[in-house]
């Protein structure tokens, strides 16, 4: 699915967010870096050792939770990974959406900052952290929409969905904001 705003494009697809040739691939971080299971030890795996030797010498006190910090890829096809800090859910009444809008947001800042016209995102905070895919999905999809409204850039934001739930999700929030 593809929706086109200005010059840019945002798009959701399936599949592996390793196997992304964007220029940035987002890692859904915890806030010490310390890598972990789901997409951030996909991450790691795949690109190497040099991601974690990176974010352990540029960030040794680590990343706030509704932000983002920029590593090389190590292995990975990507130039960047931005590492993002979702919250964790507490049923919605600890700022969650707000902090969960403003890890997107900054790692779209991040992408603009680093020059790069694309950037590929898994969906925050809904693995371990277990914030519920279809609310996850409206605040991602809507911080992204009105940055891309605001700058036209990147070029190209890609939400890449694991499984057909997460991708279910994402579609039915996209056609509801779009």
């Amino acid at each position: 699915m593809r929706v086109e705003i200005g010059r840019s494009a945002l798009e959701l697809h399936q599949g592996d967010i390793t196997d992304e040739t964007t220029d940035a691939t987002v890692n859904a971080a915890n806030s010490r870096l310390a890598g972990g299971g789901g997409v951030d030890g996909a991450i790691h795996r795949r690109g190497g050792p040099a991601i974690m030797a990176e974010t352990d010498a540029r960030y040794p006190e680590g990343c706030p939770t509704g932000s983002a910090v920029v590593s090389g890829a190590g292995d990975l096809a990507a130039r960047y990974v931005i590492h993002a800090v979702g919250p964790v859910w507490s049923g919605g009444n600890r700022s969650e959406a707000d902090l969960l809008a403003a890890a997107y947001r900054r790692c779209l800042e991040l992408a603009v900052d680093h020059d790069c016209r694309s950037i590929a995102f898994p969906s925050l905070s809904t693995g371990a952290y277990c914030y519920p895919t279809d609310q996850a999905a409206r605040v991602a999809l809507r911080t992204v929409l009105d940055f891309l409204r605001e700058t036209e850039e990147p070029l190209r934001v890609r939400f890449v969905l694991f499984d057909q739930g997460a991708y279910g999700a994402y579609a039915a929030a996209l056609e509801e904001l779009a």
